[in-house]
Order: structure tokens, then sequence, then C-alpha cells
């Protein structure tokens, strides 16, 4: 390589510098070549010095580093724009390595930023952020600089924007900042490139109300129609996005975006008309939706899932457009595209289905004809997984079976599992169903998969018992327990050989729907092996429980509560409680740290004095509590035996503990030390500790499998009605005479002056009104005065 460099060929030297850089990795003996791109980089070729202190900066490390020290200063100030940029571009890259070194050269980067060459400013303005980006006053500073000062560079304008929203954001600055003040100056701009970073960033901030965006939305409906395709697609992109959450800050800009419809770039008219579907009225949806017909079949996939989902956050807006918009994705179904692209629409459809009860039949009806000919095994599983649920609800439930059965004979293994889970829960939940479900169950048993197999055959049992509680238990609504806790306790359970059955009662409950964790007994087959599942709180909680040997006759974990502070955040200790509910008893994890430097703690406990007939059995102490490394201690409490859920408690909570004090610096502690005690917080158990939320599919057959034996009646007062929304709160307290007035729900509810117009639009909304009004018009029949 150092031969090389006697050649004066210019193309073969840069060949040699990205060789150098590539083989720097390999290479035991990059130093050989150090002298020869030490010299190009100080020599009087420009051509050269560029690439050569790129090369020179790759293969150097921090040992080096000093010696190129001064050609790297000198060369940040060059007057070659090419020399100074490249240098300031690889003293970032050295940053991550020798941040102490780098930071000298403050004062050259500063020089550089006062540039006349907008990237030599660009970079310089990049490193100097680097350099200061972990100190939030240092950023602050630089942003008051060069925003009063003032910069030519486009590019360094751009950073500066994004490290200014980016410094708002930190801050929770308000739009009152100066900060946003630069950032709304940046709009008027001569550079377009600014102006839309400028806009972007504004768009992009959480805080920002619809009023506020006015500036922004005004200078991207200016870039809507302007000559240059990349401005018009970055303009209906970004509006795009401000329609999802601030819908009517966009509607000004409708007519401009109906001309971008017919826009030859289809990206361009895609995102046009999704923005559209977001903003427009519901009068507009038909016209709408014909013009997507026109084009859809010509974008790429990723633009027609935007539209889908364009659909689908018009049918939550207009419920009553759903079968236009129903057809509209049975077509697009049938049309070739991607699994990400399917996937969408499924979910789309699916998503109508659960919101209109009416769209049911004709939804399902799109996804049955789907699956006769879907090729993505994901997708089946879950329609199937959804006509079980949805289709014996149906007035004609027998049509579907025909759909299902196809699968047992047509489709793969998880496929045919699916259907045969599916197919039970018609025998189920039909009784005129039943003997044809047996049949087709007894089929397949004789299948040549041993999970399709084994399927049939434990469906087959259970539906012949005709026993509701079976059917609810074990086909309606399965599992509701931890996979990973189930895992464990089956492993445990092998290590540990017993004559006793396994106890399904011996796992923690999920504390999501087991259709969040795994398909509803339909595994998901997909291309590559599926990802391990990460254990819920609940479960880690449950194995640091398990671990503790006072705690492990104490059963499976029921639920685990969310930490309360029983201290202030500044005092000298910190103290927090994490209640872990199990059948006949409570372990209250009391989390503790310590924020005295000159103190080691030992022997930490919270002793407990309970206000009803709880027991306190055991503490567990913290051995050490050295300074800020956080330790737990425990509280093992019975729950009362006559009705463990009934009872509420309040704990007096006191820390106990011995004090060691102990040198700050060394952390070396006293060998005497005295015991001492810190009041703590009262801690609070509600009924909310002992109740679990666990999702059932099928919330009937889980109301009748529980009976009455359980039942319980309590009376419950809501805080205040002034917690219910400004619409409820008008028409629950609209007095007699006001009622009288009006001959409609509408005109009630829109003579209240705070209470917005747009809510109208809403069907849910408009059904609560519905009720509210006529509850109060039959109350006010009955007694005039009430």
């Amino acid at each position: 390589m150092t031969r090389l460099f006697q050649s004066n060929d210019q193309t073969l030297r840069r060949m040699c510098y990205l060789t150098i850089k590539e083989m720097a990795n390999i290479s035991e003996d990059v130093i050989i070549v150090t002298s020869s791109l030490t010299k190009d980089m100080t020599g009087k070729e420009d051509v050269y010095r560029g690439p050569a202190i790129r090369a020179l900066c790759r293969i150097t490390d921090t040992t080096m580093l000093q010696a190129i020290e001064r050609y790297m200063k000198q060369a940040i100030v060059d007057k070659v724009p090419s020399v100074s940029s490249s240098a300031l571009v690889s003293s970032l890259h050295m940053v991550k390595m020798s941040y102490d070194v780098v930071k000298r050269w403050v004062n050259e980067a500063q020089e550089a930023a006062s540039s006349d060459n907008i990237m030599v400013q660009y970079h310089a303005l990049g490193l100097l952020y680097h350099l200061r980006k972990n100190d939030r006053l240092a950023v602050s500073k630089m942003l008051n600089k060069f925003t009063k000062s003032g910069l030519k560079s486009p590019f360094a304008y751009c950073m500066l924007i994004r490290i200014a929203s980016k410094l708002l954001e930190e801050t929770e600055g308000g739009h009152d900042s100066p900060l946003f003040d630069f950032i709304e100056s940046c709009l008027r701009n001569k550079n377009e490139m600014v102006v839309y970073e400028a806009a972007s960033a504004i768009v992009h901030m959480p805080t920002c109300s619809a009023r506020e965006l006015a500036p922004a939305v005004s200078v991207l409906q200016l870039f809507c129609s302007s000559p240059k395709a990349a401005l018009r697609y970055a303009a209906v992109r970004t509006l795009n996005k401000v329609a999802m959450k601030h819908p009517s800050a966009v509607t000004a800009c409708n007519l401009d975006l109906e001309n971008l419809i017919t826009d030859s770039n289809r990206s361009i008219a895609t995102l046009a008309i999704t923005t559209l579907l977001k903003t427009g009225s519901e009068s507009s949806v038909d016209r709408l939706m014909k013009q997507i017909s026109s084009f859809v079949s010509e974008i790429s996939d990723e633009f027609k899932v935007v539209v889908v989902q364009a659909i689908s956050s018009l049918c939550q807006k207009y419920p009553r457009k759903h079968s236009v918009m129903m057809n509209f994705l049975s077509n697009m179904l049938r049309d070739d595209g991607g699994f990400e692209y399917k996937r969408a629409i499924v979910d789309c459809i699916i998503g109508i289905i659960e919101e209109n009860p009416e769209s049911k039949e004709t939804g399902l009806a799109h996804l049955c004809e789907f699956i006769e000919d879907c090729e993505h095994t994901v997708l089946a599983t879950k329609i199937l997984h959804l006509l079980g649920k949805e289709g014996p609800r149906t007035p004609a439930p027998s049509k579907y079976i025909r759909f299902i059965f196809n699968r047992v004979v047509l489709e793969s293994e998880a496929v045919r599992a699916a259907a045969v889970s599916a197919l039970a829960k018609f025998g189920a939940q039909n009784d005129d169903l039943l003997p044809s479900v047996l049949v087709l169950m007894q089929r397949c048993m004789m299948d040549s998969d041993d999970e399709v197999r084994d399927r049939a055959t434990f469906y087959m049992n259970v539906l012949q018992q005709k026993q509701k509680a079976l059917n609810a238990a074990y086909i309606f609504n399965g599992l509701s327990v931890s996979v990973p806790g189930l895992e464990k306790s089956l492993h445990q359970y092998t290590l540990d050989p017993s004559e006793r059955p396994f106890d399904m009662k011996s796992v923690p409950l999920a504390t999501t729907p087991i259709s969040e964790q795994k398909s509803d007994m339909a595994p998901i087959a997909t291309s590559k092996m599926p990802e391990k599942m990460a254990p819920s709180r609940q479960d880690i909680y449950q194995e640091q429980l398990a671990a503790i040997l006072e705690f492990q006759g104490l059963g499976p974990l029921f639920k685990s509560s969310e930490a309360v502070q029983l201290t202030e955040a500044e005092t000298e200790y910190v103290v927090r409680c994490v209640k872990h509910t199990f059948a006949q008893h409570m372990v209250f994890q009391f989390d503790c740290t310590n924020t005295l430097n000159d103190q080691l703690l030992q022997k930490v406990v919270v002793q407990m004095e309970p206000s009803e007939s709880y027991e306190v059995l055991h503490y567990i102490p913290a051995a050490n509590l050295p300074y800020s490394q956080p330790g737990s201690c425990y509280s093992l409490v019975r729950l009362p035996e006559e009705d463990p859920t009934a009872v509420s408690c309040t704990f007096s909570c006191t820390m106990r503990y011995l004090v060691r004090d102990c040198d700050p610096n060394t952390g070396d502690p006293d060998d005497d030390g005295y015991d001492d005690e810190y009041v703590l917080e009262d801690l609070e158990v509600t009924v909310a500790d002992h109740i679990q939320k666990v999702l059932k599919p099928n919330f009937g057959a889980a109301w009748e499998e529980v009976g009455d034996e359980f039942e319980k009646e309590e009376t419950f007062a809501l805080a205040s009605v002034r917690t219910l929304d400004d619409p409820y709160r008008f028409v629950a307290e609209a007095k007699p005479q006001e009622v009288q007035r009006y001959d409609s729900v509408e005109a009630l509810v829109q003579s209240a002056p705070d209470l917005p117009q747009n809510n109208m639009k809403s069907f849910r909304m408009m059904r609560i009104y519905d009720i509210t009004y006529s509850i109060i018009k039959r109350l006010h029949k009955e007694d005039p005065h009430h």
C-alpha cells in the first residue's frame, strides 16, 4: 500500500484511501500507512487532503490521536471547504472513541460554524451539538447564539430546528417560549427545505392545539400547489398525519387536497384521498370511494395499507356508511397483494363487525369468501377464530359450517386445527347443530395430524356431556392463565414427580386475555420460528416471591398492584409498596432506597399495624441498604377467614432499621450502630386489591358458569356528577321544564352553550343522548316534580 502512494494518479490514490478504510478492521499493522496519510493530509494537493483525513481518522485509535491533534485543528479551520468538512465529520465519528480529546477542538469548530460554505457550517453545528448534547444549558446557549446571529446554510437551519424542538419537548416548554418563536419564524425562511422542516416540527409537537397548528398548516397548504412533486408529497404526507389528531385543522385544505386526487404521482393522490377521508363530511364518502376505486390497483401495497387505515378510521366516524366501505374492502380483498395488505383489510373488516352489529353478517360473508382462497395461514386462523366467536350468535349459524369444514378438508394442519375449534363453538352454543357437529368431529378424529385429532377428541367428549359449565370453561373461554407461568408450573411438576394430578389452580392468572398471548387454541404457523413469549410483570413477581422460603406455601399469585408511594420524593428515604394478593394471604413488598451517602441501613423492616381483622404473620428484612442502592423487605399478612374479599383495611407503617454512619467518600461504615425508625404514610387495602381483570370472550357463558352461590350485592355511589363530560352533564341536569321545551334530543343537547358541536356526529353519543332523554321524559311523566 505504501508503494502505491508513490503514484500520482488521482483515481488510484483515492482508491488507496477507500481500500485502507475497508481493510482497517482486519489489518494489525495499520500504523505503517499513517505517515503516508499524514503527508497527504498536510500536503499541497487539495484533492488528496480531505480523503486522507477521513482515512487517517478511520485507522486512528486513542493512543495515536494525540499525534494528529494539531493537524486536525488546522484542518477544521482550513479555507478549503472539502478539507474542513472532512475534518469536522471525522471529528464527529471520533467523539464516540475519545470525547475528551475532541472536546478540546470546540474553538476551531465554532470558527468553522461562521464559514460561508453551507456544508462546513452544517457539519460544524453538528459537531458542536454532539459535544454539548448532554448539557442542556450549553445547548440552550448555543441555540440562542445561532438563532440571533443567523446562519447561511439551510441544512444548519434544519438542524437548529430539530435541536430546538427536542429541547422544547425535554423542558416541556410552552408556546410562549423563544424556541417556539424561532421555529415559527423559520416558516418565513426563503429556503423551502427550512420552511418544511419548521412546519413538520410544529406539527409533531405533542402539545400543539389546532389554533397553534394554523401557521404550519397554511404553509403546507401552499406547498400542495407547488410545481415540485417532492414538495407536494411532503405537504400532503404531513397533512395526513395532522388529520389523525386534528382533522378540523386540515379542513381548510380540503379544496387543495381534492385537486391532488388527479395528480400524476399516485403516491400523492393516495395520501390526498386518505387525508380527505379523515377530514371530509359524511356526504362526500361515496364520491371519495369511487375516486379511490379508479386507481387503487395502480399503487403499491404500502400505500394500499394507508388507504385501508383511513377507511378504518372513517368507519368509526361514520358508522352508517359501513355498507359502502365493506363492499369496497371486499373488492380489495379479491385483488392481488402481500400479507401486510391483506391483514390490514381483514383487521379493518373485523373492526367494522365489532363496532356495528348490523354489519356482522355482511362482514362474515366477505371473510368466508376470502378464506376459500386465502394463502396466509395467520389470516385463515384469525378469521376462523372470529367465525367461532360471532357465527353461533347470528340468526342463521348453519350457513358458516360449510366454510369452516372446507378448511378441515383442504387446508394445512394449523388451519384444520383452528377449524375444529370453531366447529366446537357452534355445537356448544346451538343445540340444533350439535348432532351435525358431532358427526363432523368424528371425521376430524381420523385426521393425519395429531393436533387436529387431539382437539377433535377433546371437544367431542366435552360436547357429549351437554353441560353449560363445561362448555363455558373448555370451549368458549378456554384458559385464562399466564402462558409463561403455565410453562414454569408444568416444568416444576415434571421435576417433582407426584401421584396427584397437575392442578391448574396453581398457575397464576393472565393479566391479558389468552388470545392476545397466543391465538385461542389456534397455533399461528409462520415462516420463521415463533418468538419466545416475554413474561408479564406478574410472572416476574411470582418467580421472585416463590424464591423466598417463607412464601413457598402460599399458592399461585392472584394479583400484584401498582406501586404505592409511602414517602415524598425529596425525603431521606424513599419507600414504595407493591401489594401481592394470594388466596388466603397478602404479601407487602416494600422497595426502599437510602438517599443519604453518610449512612448504611441494616436489618430494615416495615412494621404494620392493621385497623381491621388482618393478622401480620412474618417480616422479612432487607439485610443492607447502602446509599442509592434499592433493596426490598417484605411483610406477610393473613386475610380474614370469614370473608377475605369484603374487608377493607388501613395499615399504619413504620420503617425500623439499624443505622451505621459511614464515610461519604469511601462508603466504609463505623463498627457501632444504633436503632432508629421512620414513620411512613398509611397503606390502604381495598376491594380493588382482591379483583383481577380476566377478560372472557363469551361473557354470557362465563356468567352462567359462576352460578348464584357467589352472588354479592352492594351499593356504590358516584363521586360526583361533575366527572361526566359536558354533554352528559347537561342532559343529566336538565330540569323538567327545559326538557318539555324540546321535542328532539338534538335540540336539547345543542342548547348547551359549551357543547362541542362535532360531538353530534358520533353515532354512539347520539344513542346515549336518546336513551338519557327518554328516561328524563318518562320520569317527568310519572312525577312532574322528579
